[in-house]
């Protein structure tokens, strides 16, 4: 479930202003006084706290158990619940798993005991649907471990409802501001109690039309890093698409790596480039049985229901469902050994200490281009080398080799958007239809031996070979279409 809150600091002498006359509510519940008590776990050097993260087990309330709290966007966080069970000690390994992209095989013990004298109040719309809950904690909460702090303040947190808007909460803090009650520093009361011993969050450089070409490709790196330990949590949890993602994550901070080379040292990066993509290849089984599946359920819909002979839905389960299930643990394999772990601190040695060259303090405006452009030529060079061949496997196979430097030339131009704008973007989006035509060949083109192999001997040997027949058309359809979108993509001009 997701939980969208916001929290405030409160002197202990100030009051809570009327709320029951803010704009859509119709009625205010409560106050109903509740007593909490949570111990919150990490590791020793607090790196979910770090990261934004808390895991707690809770008694008291209407929601006892345990809570593992994700970051998502703005004032929003996910939170994943387990029921309390008989575990004090150690999480459930099924909410330990999750942060894993954190801990890296670091025990997670408890840090903080915190205890929360609560009032509540709910407030509801015409038809009784809550709108935002508002809560007045009193805390007293210490730390754990060889060292005790002991801290007591008092807090007021606002979370939306399910009927409740974001303008709703906007509201709601007008008029806590003109009462004396302001946004709070801390993200959770374990950042409050722990303060200064989180530390900063570093400073991520920001990319624009005048940054250097360090800082515009550093926060591009930046970027993918946190998207690619958004996506692992949901990878475990083999939420949709989350394979996907995480595999485009780890694609393009290797292609920026790659292209911009002569701004992030390229021979410091190597061997982190190749991890990169051992990574992607440890999830591509999984995403690649995903995306064939898709693709065969979805063309035999397409088909006439004459042509469909026996039960292929079935056929294709029995097929794919081992195979997927075996790629997912496999998956899972690779993100808990070692060698995941190491590549993550790579990453983070690199973001904390980058290796830059000279050239990364110029400005990128002038930088880029010429990198971009030599991206380009690689690209270039594999087409020629493609359209001169003859119809068959060696020119399937250098169209896959173009489609692979057509993704990095699209990457390489999606790093410069911040300081080429509509330019950057307009030309990302042909890139972007040269990738996607050559990855629809591509597709085509490892789909057929599957068909094959589905439909010998089999009582659906009709339908799969119609499907083989029209993934054929499929990369006919493509290699004529290509030279005429090459032509249109043009060299890079910013």
């Amino acid at each position: 479930m997701n939980e969208t809150e916001r929290k405030y600091e409160a002197a202990s002498g100030t009051n809570l202003p009327e709320l029951s006359h803010v704009p859509g509510v119709a009625a205010e519940a409560g106050p109903e006084q509740l007593d909490l008590e949570a111990v919150y776990f990490d590791t020793d050097d607090l790196r979910l706290a770090r990261a934004g993260l808390t895991l707690r087990r809770r008694t008291g309330g209407d929601d006892a158990g345990w809570h593992l709290k994700l970051p998502k966007v703005n004032d929003t966080r996910e939170e994943l619940r387990l029921p309390l069970g008989r575990a004090t000690k150690k999480p459930p390994k099924d909410l330990a798993s999750l942060v894993r992209v954190h801990t890296r095989g670091a025990d997670l013990g408890p840090v903080a005991q915190i205890h929360t004298s609560r009032k509540r109040w709910q407030l509801v719309d015409s038809d009784g649907q809550l709108l935002v809950e508002v809560v007045d904690d009193v805390v007293t909460a210490q730390t754990m471990g060889s060292s005790t702090t002991i801290n007591t303040w008092r807090e007021i947190e606002v979370e939306l409802g399910e009927s409740g808007t974001p303008d709703l909460l906007d509201t709601v803090e007008e008029r806590l501001g003109d009462a004396g009650i302001h946004r709070s520093s801390s993200s959770s009361k374990l950042a409050q109690l722990l303060g200064d011993r989180i530390g900063e969050k570093p400073k991520t450089p920001k990319a624009g039309r005048k940054a250097t070409a360090g800082d515009v490709v550093l926060a591009y790196l930046h970027e993918q890093t946190a998207a690619l330990k958004h996506h692992d949590p949901r990878v475990r949890r083999q939420e949709h698409d989350a394979v996907h993602q995480m595999r485009i994550a780890t694609r393009r901070m290797r292609s920026a790596l790659q292209a911009f080379g002569k701004v992030v040292d390229r021979d410091r990066t190597r061997e982190l480039t190749d991890e990169l993509k051992w990574v992607s290849n440890a999830l591509g089984q999984s995403r690649d049985l995903e995306v064939l599946r898709m693709r065969f359920e979805d063309a035999m819909h397409e088909l006439e229901p004459e042509i469909v002979l026996g039960d292929v839905a079935a056929r294709l389960t029995r097929y794919f469902a081992p195979l997927e299930a075996k790629a997912h643990k496999d998956s899972i394999a690779a993100l808990d050994s070692p060698r995941y772990f190491e590549l993550l601190d790579g990453i983070d040695r690199l973001l904390a200490d980058p290796p830059l060259t000279e050239l990364a303090g110029e400005p990128a405006r002038d930088v880029l281009p010429g990198l971009i452009t030599k991206a380009y030529r690689r690209l270039e060079e594999r087409t020629e080398h493609a359209l001169e061949l003859d119809a068959g496997n060696d020119r399937d196979l250098a169209l896959h080799d173009c489609r692979k430097s057509a993704k990095r030339l699209r990457y390489a131009t999606e790093v410069s958007g911040p300081v080429f704008g509509k330019a950057a973007k307009s030309y990302r989006k042909q890139a972007k239809e040269v990738q996607t035509l050559l990855g629809e060949h591509q597709d085509a083109y490892v789909a057929r031996p599957v068909l094959r192999h589905l439909g010998a001997g089999d009582e659906n040997g009709f339908t799969f070979g119609v499907l083989h027949g029209r993934e054929t058309a499929i990369m006919r359809r493509t290699e004529e279409r290509y030279p005429k979108l090459w032509a249109n993509l043009g060299k890079p001009k910013f």
